[in-house]
């Protein structure tokens, strides 16, 4: 069969709708043959797509491409993330995806060095001794090897070394057989080369034009006047929250917030990223101040899920104009941080979602939305019972072309999915769970109002009891969930 007549019979991933033209600069740092091979492809697809590559950066530029030396430290004043800006002089900071080549025999033996590390009971700093990393890093790489698995150990050193945090990891001999994406939360989908080469390089493009199509959705403004502390005092949500937050920890749902400068030494940290960056959030619903009691953003201050304070917590009233950013309130006497980045998220689901009357039960007579509460965390459901939990996907394209957090891709694509949840639409559904899966991201599982149970109180529930099992491993790309002929919904990944 020729090239041609394959072409015919490969199937099309579908696209995301909102996807836009972008201009991409190639900057090289580094090239070897299948660096350059990769390349030369990569930027031949983003033209056949419809794309602009520039010969060299300008204020229009979306992508900065380039390209470093696997295993090798690079120095940051080298990097583009933290000085292409002022290298290029630009005025504005494009998304910078650097491009690193490792050969398969190379990857095979890292991997399995990482999978004998994390074996280990506690972390030996000499097994994770690498060139430019923090005297603290070997903490860091072990705990994020136990949460996503060897690779996602490699992705951090990867990160650390190229210092860069979007990165292509190509793999190959003499040529490219597969490409890893990895970027800030620890996603690690692959584009793997196939015949014709074109639908290769087709979607490695298009991983990296879904990536820049989208934007962040943390523009929040502070609305109304301040609640005063003693309103806030007789709430009984933050004390929930709090309870909550433990009851999570307990089952060892969140793991330790990432901190840049404990894997490796920048000192302009927080002027290209955030110096930390926290695993999910939670919110639930205060029928008493209409709002939504949430998580402050991990990015404004290290915050440990597990152990929260009344400090650590938000209020979010509504979403802004253009969905740009969540409206929030403030309390008087108290810290009052941004919410989690997730908050248009959280708020935003609700807007398809009937809401329902609170009876004399609750204590207070209120018109609530359908979902009480909200988790979203950086794991995976292995299996759940569909006759007490229920299951809604994304649409399809996301799980081919994975968004990133606190996006408004990210967002409307969870409220995409929830508002067609027959357990929500229909208040009276006997199943009282509902979750989707963000591939490549983790989870956003969502409980319905029970009396007698505090907020996520069916979440943990549910966890002890088997119905949902929640798991280290988080889908990167294609996935169903079939029946084991036991009563439950087991995960299944297309490879």
């Amino acid at each position: 069969m020729t090239v041609a007549t394959l072409s015919v019979f490969l199937p099309v991933k579908p696209r995301h709708t909102w996807l836009r033209q972008v201009y991409v600069a190639w900057v090289p740092d580094y090239l070897d043959p299948v660096l350059e091979t990769t390349a030369a492809g990569v930027l031949e697809a983003f033209a056949r797509l419809g794309h602009v590559v520039q010969e060299k950066p300008t204020n229009e530029t979306d992508i900065l491409l380039t390209t470093a030396p696997y295993g090798v430290n690079v120095n940051w004043r080298h990097s583009l993330l933290f000085t292409g800006r002022a290298r290029f002089k630009l005025e504005r900071n494009p998304t910078v995806f650097t491009m690193t080549h490792i050969r398969p025999a190379e990857l095979e033996a890292q991997l399995a060095h990482f999978e004998q590390a994390l074996r280990k009971p506690e972390p030996d700093p000499a097994d994770f001794e690498f060139d430019g990393l923090s005297a603290q890093a070997y903490h860091v790489l072990y705990e994020q090897g136990k949460r996503g698995g060897p690779i996602l150990a490699l992705e951090r050193l990867v990160q650390a070394q190229t210092k860069s945090i979007r990165v292509l990891l190509v793999v190959g001999d003499d040529r490219p057989q597969w490409v890893y994406h990895f970027d800030l939360v620890g996603a690690y989908p692959r584009s793997i080369a196939t015949e014709p080469m074109e639908a290769f390089y087709d979607d490695i493009a298009l991983r990296l034009v879904t990536t820049v199509s989208t934007r962040e959705v943390t523009a929040h403004e502070v609305v109304g006047d301040p609640i005063p502390y003693d309103t806030w005092r007789r709430l009984e949500s933050p004390a929930a929250m709090i309870h909550a937050a433990r009851e999570l920890g307990r089952r060892r749902f969140f793991t330790e917030m990432v901190r840049i400068n404990d894997l490796v030494n920048v000192p302009v940290v927080g002027t290209s990223v955030a110096s930390q960056y926290s695993e999910g959030c939670f919110a639930t619903w205060d029928p008493a101040i209409e709002g939504l009691i949430a998580t402050i953003t991990g990015s404004a201050r290290p915050v440990d899920k597990d152990n929260l304070t009344e400090d650590e917590l938000s209020i979010i009233v509504g979403v802004r104009p253009g969905g740009i950013g969540a409206f929030v309130r403030h309390v008087e006497g108290k810290r009052n941080d941004p919410p989690s980045s997730e908050a248009v998220e959280m708020i935003e689901m609700d807007l398809d979602l009937p809401r329902i009357r609170l009876g004399p039960e609750w204590g207070i007579r209120a018109e609530v939305p359908v979902v009480r509460s909200k988790l979203h965390g950086h794991r995976g459901v292995a299996s759940y019972r569909p006759d007490t939990i229920e299951y809604v996907p994304l649409d399809e394209a996301y799980f081919h072309y994975i968004v990133s957090c606190a996006t408004e891709a990210q967002a409307h694509g969870v409220r995409g999915a929830f508002a067609r949840a027959a357990c929500l639409t229909d208040p009276d559904d006997p199943r009282q769970l509902a979750f989707t899966i963000l591939p490549g991201h983790g989870l956003v599982l969502v409980e319905k109002w029970v009396p007698g149970k505090a907020p996520f109180q069916l979440m943990w529930e549910a966890m002890d009891a088997g119905d949902i099992v929640i798991a280290s491993h988080v889908p990167q790309g294609p996935m169903t969930y079939e029946p084991d002929g036991a009563g439950n919904m087991v995960l299944h990944e297309w490879t």
